[in-house]
């Protein structure tokens, strides 16, 4: 099984607002960078996008380790999903789990890989996550020039 390493980031500027996301995937001694934006959108979406992106774009079953400086991200898919799954897709207060469309879809591009999700601090001296919040704000630049 293939090893892959991805480090993610979302970017916002204003919340919400513009946005971006940007994924560093590494295999053997190849590296991939990806990157998109939105015109209005959330931090947390785009946090969400940018490992949604990464993982589509592996084209077979994997062995992932995936970094991420979002709690929202690794709490939400390896905690709180399975409440939301049990709930109806409902949070422990009875609402609508946000952003749901998005966690099935993560859920479900999980199930393809064997993942392993670990937190970085964000804004540390962590060179994969430099480099996708350097490729997440690349992103979140694009969609705010596309606004006129």
């Amino acid at each position: 099984m293939t090893s892959v390493v991805i480090y993610t980031d979302g970017a916002c500027k204003g919340n919400p607002g513009p946005g971006g996301w940007g994924a560093l995937l590494l295999y053997g001694d190849r590296e991939r960078e990806l990157f998109g934006g939105e015109a209005h959108t959330t931090n947390n979406r785009m946090e969400l996008t940018a490992v949604i992106r990464a993982l589509e774009s592996l084209t077979r079953g994997c062995s992932v380790e995936v970094h991420t400086d979002s709690q929202y991200v690794k709490n939400g898919i390896e905690t709180w999903i399975h409440g939301w799954k049990r709930n109806g897709w409902k949070t422990a207060d009875r609402k609508a789990v946000k952003n749901a469309e998005l966690w099935r879809e993560l859920d479900a591009l999980r199930a393809q890989h064997d993942v392993t999700w670990r937190w970085v601090k964000g804004h540390a001296d962590n060179a994969g996550n430099i480099r996708a919040d350097e490729l997440a704000n690349r992103g979140a630049a694009t969609a705010a020039s596309s606004r006129i």
